[in-house]
């Protein structure tokens, strides 16, 4: 049995991660050996109205005893973004040093890309962004609020077991793809010291993949990159910021936010990893009915695969493939008029072998 701690969240994670989880409960009936317990939780900013804190203070201890975590998004707009943020999913990723975030980018089908003349050959991209320090470390501080001096300070950190660790993750994620291609992206002709770290270890890393082909990038040069020169691109790998920022780029070229996937791991198994959608909580749509919720789907691809139901994993990514190549059901953000239960409903015929 698999234990899935399911966390909503905000906005319209409610919405799109119930329907995440519908799809995978339709999926488990028709897949064998596949059980799945599912098990919610209430955290978010509706939890911080009522006690002053996103989840409890023993939250992350509770979700060791699960075996993945399916997550929506934090955000409101009554509660300032540090606190939804800091409080809920840095919280979980840096609780269970989830230092890996992967972000696999592609042209699903039927889908196109506001870049001209651009196929699903020339966008099939995986994003690597480090999980746990760099520029989200979270130290700093505030002093002399509400003075003509006020004075706030956010210190960049990173530690030379950290940028490894995620650096040898992207080269075996490079290495296991077709292309072999790893790009490093920073910044370091003006951050002299993390980046150039970054540029050192990557040097040193090399080293031990010569199988692997890689170049590197200034992270604005590899803005221009992506959206010129989109197929010369394969594997990523930055810091906290620079691939947090590239990647909503990467899913605006993809199509859409609303597609977008990611993953929140720990490589080494220690503890459970947190897969969820990219696009946060999206209030301004909230309680509509028209969220999309694709990237909730692959986001349980990529927990699925995680869990090693390679067969499952791969049923479910064909029925989202099959569901956007006919655009009878797509939701609006990709030019359909589906609402969030159709596609649903669409996604569970499609894995019940149901015809529309």
């Amino acid at each position: 049995m698999y234990k899935i701690a399911v966390i909503p969240g905000d906005g319209i994670g409610t919405e799109v991660i119930n329907s995440g989880v519908e799809v995978l409960k339709a999926l488990s009936k028709v897949e064998t050996n596949l059980p799945i317990e599912f098990t919610e939780f209430d955290w978010g900013s509706d939890y911080y109205r009522k006690h002053g804190i996103m989840m409890p203070e023993e939250g992350v201890e509770e979700l060791k005893n699960f075996n993945s975590i399916y997550f929506g998004s934090a955000g409101d707009p009554e509660v300032p973004d540090h606190i939804t943020l800091w409080g809920l999913r840095l919280k979980i990723c840096q609780g269970l040093d989830q230092y890996a975030n992967l972000r696999p980018v592609r042209l699903l089908p039927g889908i196109g890309s506001p870049l001209k003349d651009v196929d699903e050959t020339d966008i099939d991209w995986a994003f690597i962004r480090e999980n746990s320090e760099g520029e989200y470390s979270g130290i700093g501080g505030r002093s002399h609020k509400g003075y003509s001096h006020d004075t706030a300070m956010d210190i960049t950190l990173f530690t030379k077991q950290g940028v490894e660790r995620i650096q040898r993750f992207a080269f075996e994620i490079a290495r296991s793809r077709p292309r072999k291609l790893l790009t490093l992206v920073t910044k370091s002709n003006a951050q002299r010291h993390g980046m150039v770290m970054w540029d050192e270890i990557f040097e040193e890393i090399s080293e031990d993949y010569k199988d692997v082909t890689t170049d590197k990038m200034l992270v604005d040069a590899m803005t221009t990159r992506m959206v010129l020169d989109p197929k010369s691109i394969d594997t990523v790998v930055a810091s906290n910021l620079h691939a947090d920022i590239l990647t909503d780029l990467a899913a605006a070229l993809s199509g859409s936010m609303g597609i977008a996937p990611t993953a929140n791991l720990d490589p080494d198994r220690r503890h459970p990893s947190m897969f969820e959608p990219i696009h946060g909580s999206a209030f301004d749509i909230m309680g509509k009915g028209i969220a999309n919720p694709i990237g909730s789907y692959w986001s349980a691809v990529m927990m699925l695969e995680n869990l090693g139901e390679l067969k499952a994993a791969q049923k479910l990514m064909s029925a989202i493939e099959k569901l956007t190549s006919d655009n009878k059901f797509l939701p609006r953000d990709l030019g359909g008029q589906s609402s969030t239960k159709q596609v649903t409903k669409a996604m569970i015929d499609i894995i019940s072998g149901k015809n529309h």
